[in-house]
This record gives C-alpha cells, structure tokens and sequence, in this order.
C-alpha cells in the first residue's frame, strides 16, 4: 500500500478552499469526507485521513471556512463557527456545495462518498443527511443535535451514525432520545452509540477542559473508532 498525501485547493462560489486528498493511488476506494471542528482545517483532520486511508478507504479533509481561516482562541474559533450555528440554511447550502465540489474533484468517485465529522463537524454531518446529501453514509462524533428547522428530505438516505459520550453536557442524553425520535420520523437507517464516563470531544487527544465537560477518553475513542469502521464495511460493502 503506497498512501498519498496531495493538498488540494478548490473553489465554491467564488471563494478558494483548502483540502487534503489522502488515498492509495493504486486503488479505487470509497471517498470519506472529514469534516473539521469550530476550529476549521486542523492538523487533527489530517490525521483522522490517514487513518481512514490506512484503512483502505481515500479521505478528504474538508474546508468549511476558506482557505487560511482558522481559529486559534476561543473567540476565534467562535467567530468562524457561530454564524453558520445561527443560519442553518447558509451552513446546509455551504454543506451541499462542498459535498458537490469534492465530488467533482479528480480522484474523487461521486458515487461513493461517505462522510464523518467531530464536534461542529458532527452537526455538519446530521445536517446534511438531513439535507438530502448523496453520501452513502454519515457519521458524527461527539456532535450537537439540535435540528435545524429545516425541512428534512425524507426518506433520509444516507445511513447514520452518531458516538456520543454520555457525560456530553452540550447533549445531554435527552437530546438523544429526541435525535433517535427524528430519525425515526425520517425513516432514516440509524444508530447511536452512546458510552459511559466520556464527555465531549472524546476522540481529541489535546482535550482536557473536565470543568467545561471537555475531555480526551481513550478507552472510549478506540471503541468509536472500531465502530466507525464496522459501520463504514456495511455501508460500502
């Protein structure tokens, strides 16, 4: 397996976007979109597609902010996020012209795209199921699931997915039963896997705010991360 990295700047109505394609040139294989946190393009991204590329999968790290627009406080990071967070239908429009615009990249098979994401990336993920995306799949970690107030295209198409950390206080497990409850009206092909003693942005080895309900759980990411994987063989086959 020869796995390559190539940076990949693309363009979405007039503005330039910084991705990262990884992927076994030698093979044809699933693409899996992976979308970053409040943050925007991070270096934890990149290392989620290596993992996914390691796999046997190709992986694309999504830009949803604009290429070099990244956050590095919490104010910035908020700044980035939050007028996304406040018009669902600009972020569902921006999520739909990303899905497209990769898809239509070289390398890039349309036809067999799945797509994950953690935190803000979470909620991009049931956003656009929810939406009507042509994914196969779609996965969320540690998301927040507040619907959008959007109309849902239903049947949902793409299988979902949702890791959650039961200690998660910006979801607590009450807006869990409500996401099953919405899926379930969708006629959505749903699972969420919820885990004992994990908190928010589980999967995040720098995570460690425990005060805020932010923590790195090891024991819990590694369970995710197999279940991502079983997910994604029963979605591709």
């Amino acid at each position: 397996m020869a796995i390559t990295r190539r940076a990949v700047d693309y363009e979405l109505d007039g503005q330039v976007f910084d991705g990262l394609l990884v992927r076994d040139d030698a093979r044809a294989a699933p693409t899996i979109l992976v979308f970053h946190g409040w943050e925007g393009r991070s270096e934890g991204q990149d290392v989620f597609c290596e993992r996914l590329a390691a796999a046997g999968y190709a992986a694309f790290a999504v830009d949803l902010y604009g290429k070099g627009k990244r956050g590095n406080t919490t104010e910035e990071c908020q700044a980035l996020m939050n007028p996304f967070v406040a018009d669902r239908a600009m972020l569902r429009a921006r999520l739909l012209g990303q899905v497209k615009a990769i898809g239509a990249l070289q390398d890039v098979d349309a036809s067999r795209l799945g797509s994950i994401g953690f935190c803000f990336g979470g909620l991009c993920n049931l956003d656009l199921a929810r939406a009507g995306a042509p994914l196969k799949g779609v996965a969320a970690f540690h998301g927040l699931f507040t619907p959008p107030g959007l109309p849902t295209v239903t049947p949902i198409a793409p299988k979902v997915i949702a890791f959650h950390g039961w200690d998660d206080p910006m979801a607590p497990p009450a807006d869990l039963v409500a996401l099953g409850q919405e899926l379930t009206a969708a006629k959505a092909d749903w699972q969420i896997h919820a885990y004992g003693g994990a908190m928010h942005a589980f999967m995040n080895e720098g995570a460690n705010m425990p005060e805020m309900g932010i923590l790195y759980h090891a024991r819990t990411a590694g369970r995710a991360w197999t279940g991502l994987l079983n997910f994604l063989g029963e979605v591709f086959g």
